[in-house]
């Protein structure tokens, strides 16, 4: 066998292996798709991937939700908390990473290791003060838990990541900035922002679906299901008093992984960049 030949068969074997590899994690998305469309009683005694009898009005009726809230209220109130969240995130880690990436003053190295530590903080340990100082200020049962230490710059490790990035790139821009008369803000907003397009991205996609996700937080301080994200909506769903449609909700299920999905795809390329890279490069 030529060598040819045995470079593309190799290259054939291994793009059928990661071709299997993926049907085979995807499939219990594909399985979640496919029951969205079946009764409870073939969800649950059947192993047949596709519905033998398909149900096609489960996601008109999932959608109606329960009682008179629809799930466009619960997607519309998961976006009123996401968005504002991820947005405040990324624009307030940005400043703070700025700040040690760039500027000398002191104590910088303890306040840096300072912050790095409250990484090894399990949440476990937050939940209580947190939550009673949250109580006191009266933001129980709004977003604000969730958007306040945003702007203030409380989540680390976005801090990190973006400090790394900033490192990265070299400081003759700054130089070459203060010469044409930029001041410290300018030099970060025009100059240095959009060159950490790859890290913001990537802070953004992260955030997005980590608190889109979020059931513990929005279960400890949302107890209106007026205000409900979907997350909750779609445990409220499964009424343990009377059997579940259990097609509407994994119709619903599907419909919540749209978001992220979409985000995730629509700035992969920068996801990747930001992760793997660590300033300009070439």
């Amino acid at each position: 066998m030529r060598h040819g030949d045995s470079g593309r068969t190799k290259t054939i074997i291994t793009h059928i292996s990661m071709i299997l590899l993926g049907l085979l994690m995807l499939y219990p998305l594909i399985w979640m798709f496919f029951s969205s469309f079946k009764s409870n009683k073939e969800i649950f005694s059947g192993v047949n991937l596709f519905p033998i009898e398909p149900i096609w009005d489960t996601y008109k009726n999932g959608w109606k939700g329960t009682g008179q809230i629809t799930y466009g209220t619960f997607f519309l109130n998961t976006f009123k908390l996401v968005l504002p969240t991820t947005l405040f995130t990324v624009f307030s880690s940005a400043i703070v990473a700025y700040g040690f990436a760039r500027f000398k003053f002191r104590f910088k190295k303890q306040l840096f290791m300072l912050m790095i530590s409250t990484l090894m903080l399990p949440n476990a340990v937050l939940v209580v003060p947190r939550f009673m100082l949250f109580s006191k200020f009266g933001w129980t049962n709004t977003y604000l838990p969730f958007i306040v230490p945003a702007i203030f710059a409380c989540y680390p490790f976005f801090i990190y990541m973006i400090v790394q990035f900033f490192r990265g790139l070299p400081r003759d821009f700054d130089e070459a900035a203060t010469i044409d008369g930029c001041n410290s803000f300018q030099i970060f907003w025009r100059i240095l922002l959009p060159l950490c397009k790859p890290a913001l991205f990537s802070a953004a996609i992260f955030q997005f679906i980590w608190t889109w996700n979020d059931f513990f937080n929005s279960l400890i301080y949302i107890n209106s299901v007026k205000k409900f994200p979907i997350v909750l909506a779609l445990r409220m769903s499964l009424d343990t008093t009377s059997a579940s449609n259990w097609n509407q909700v994994l119709a619903m299920s599907i419909l919540s992984l749209l978001p992220g999905t979409i985000l995730f795809f629509s700035a992969q390329k920068y996801f990747v960049e930001g992760i793997t890279g660590s300033g300009v490069k070439g």
